[in-house]
């Protein structure tokens, strides 16, 4: 059984991986698609840290909390390992977009992490659902 804390805690990443997909899509529309590509990734990086929070687990470090969602959720087979390559995925172009220079994001590339963020988001929705 989950703390209340924890659990707050956890539908409160939620809802903040839920407005960065929002900011993401209004990036995307205004033609940023680097930056859409940044908000994409952290949509999925809170949604990760919401399962996280029911752990009562956090890392400082970004690939501490990829490795701890894929080791204790992706490998056990409580997500499909399909969801390791969007994170995967995600943080490449997130990390490309964000530090190389003469990265040039895409229109259909920031579709397709938009597209990730979404289906990554409602599978964490989902599981938060069913656990309750």
């Amino acid at each position: 059984m989950h703390s209340e804390k924890s659990r707050t805690l956890a539908l409160y990443r939620l809802e903040r991986a839920k407005e960065l997909i929002d900011d993401s899509r209004r990036l995307f529309e205004s033609g940023s698609y680097k930056s859409s590509n940044n908000r994409a990734y952290y949509a999925i990086f809170y949604s990760m840290r919401a399962v996280l929070a029911l752990d009562e687990v956090d890392f400082k470090k970004h690939s501490g909390v990829i490795q701890y969602f894929q080791r204790e959720y992706i490998k056990t087979g409580v997500f499909d390992k399909s969801y390791s390559d969007i994170i995967m995925d995600a943080s490449e172009i997130r990390n490309a977009s964000d530090y190389d220079d003469f990265y040039l994001a895409s229109k259909d590339e920031a579709i397709a992490q938009i597209e990730g963020a979404e289906k990554f988001y409602r599978a964490v929705e989902a599981f938060l659902k069913r656990i309750e």
